[in-house]
């Protein structure tokens, strides 16, 4: 099996932790990042259509908190091939439990872990070196007029994103999302778009 699920548990259902095996000699390394069959098996079931490249010049970037509505709402397979980010999801399903709530972990070159992020849940990330580069997988292409997003420094969602917001590098894009109490309720917690 390519990838595992790392001891870690979130108290949020949904976002899972993996780390797929690298087999390593005198050359350098191998590893499958990607099997549909063996993603199943651990309850991954995504049909992923488009895989995104982002690269980030400076520590402290921050993209984010993204997500599509439906019928484009966008699971994630998110990896760092260059660099490390802080890495976040947020619950976006009205009347989920954790509605709000979020989990963070750090993704590397290094520990080669990945976030698998559902659909309801925003997600973003902070780069911790120069120079990072994220790949991500998607399972709806990119579709502008359901592109949204929430502020990422909303301070009802208490994320300690290791940067302040004076230093963070964010765009004019994502400085403009709304606030947690004024986001859109397109999702739910019974799964798809809320009634």
């Amino acid at each position: 099996m390519p990838a595992l699920d790392e001891p870690l548990q979130f108290a949020l259902q949904g976002p899972r932790l993996l780390a797929p095996v690298r087999h390593g000699d005198a050359r350098g390394f191998f590893s499958e990042t990607w099997n549909r069959a063996a993603f199943a098996a651990i309850g991954i079931d995504c049909d992923f259509v488009q895989d995104n490249h982002s690269l980030s010049r400076r520590k402290g970037t921050v993209r984010g908190l993204h997500f599509q509505t439906p019928p484009f709402a966008q699971a994630k397979l998110v990896r760092v091939t260059r660099g490390a980010v802080l890495d976040v999801a947020v619950d976006i399903r009205h009347g989920s439990p954790t509605f709000g709530q979020h989990v963070t972990v750090e993704l590397s070159a290094e520990n080669w872990r990945q976030l698998f992020v559902p659909e309801g849940f925003a997600h973003g990330f902070c780069t911790l070196q120069p120079d990072t580069e994220v790949l991500y997988k998607v399972s709806a292409p990119y579709a502008p007029d359901h592109d949204k997003g929430l502020l990422w420094n909303d301070p009802a969602l208490a994320i300690d994103w290791r940067v302040s917001a004076d230093d963070a590098v964010v765009s004019d894009k994502d400085r403009a999302h709304p606030l947690l109490a004024d986001l859109e309720a397109v999702f739910s917690h019974s799964g798809g778009a809320a009634p």
